[in-house]
């Protein structure tokens, strides 16, 4: 399987709700001792779970590019759409929630289409983070805004939902 975890590079954008998937793979216990290295246009991890091996991605392109990165790794690795799993932040779904599905619409967001675009297909798996819509403004700035301290409070409990979901697909 190989795990994308959707999200911009720069510290600028470090502690915003588009790079939920960023903030969450670096809060997953399993993940805190792989060696990360700069492959596919993004940062690039495997580590072995229950005797298989898995491969992670962080790509650096840049959220409305990320399909770049993936299709580069599902390109060298040889991979079916159904093992791809991206996890990444979700304005339709309530703050705190981790959702996970199969295929899907993109709700707007770009790095999801990039992807779908790359790769000739949205039907690979996800892992929604759930941060909510705004109530009032534009989405863009939203999701490129940072967390309030009440959310912040809440991300460990967050990445430990995503972290269980995450296994589960890949043990299975």
């Amino acid at each position: 399987m190989l795990v994308v975890f959707l999200g911009n590079p720069g510290i600028e954008y470090r502690l915003t709700r588009h790079n939920f998937g960023f903030i969450v793979s670096e809060q997953m216990s399993f993940l805190s001792s792989v060696r990360w290295s700069e492959k596919f246009h993004g940062m690039f991890a495997k580590t072995e779970i229950e005797g298989r091996q898995h491969c992670f991605l962080k790509p650096e392109t840049f959220m409305n590019l990320s399909g770049k990165s993936v299709q580069a790794a599902k390109s060298f690795f040889k991979l079916e759409d159904r093992e791809i799993v991206v996890v990444h932040d979700d304005i339709e779904t309530e703050f705190g929630s981790v959702i996970c599905k199969e295929g899907g619409g993109f709700a707007g967001h770009n790095g999801l289409k990039s992807i779908a675009n790359s790769i000739g297909s949205g039907n690979f798996m996800r892992i929604k983070l759930g941060v909510g819509r705004p109530k009032k403004g534009d989405v863009a700035s939203f999701v490129l805004g940072r967390f309030t301290p009440d959310e912040t409070a809440f991300i460990p409990a967050v990445a430990g939902s995503a972290e269980e979901k995450l296994l589960a697909l890949l043990k299975n």
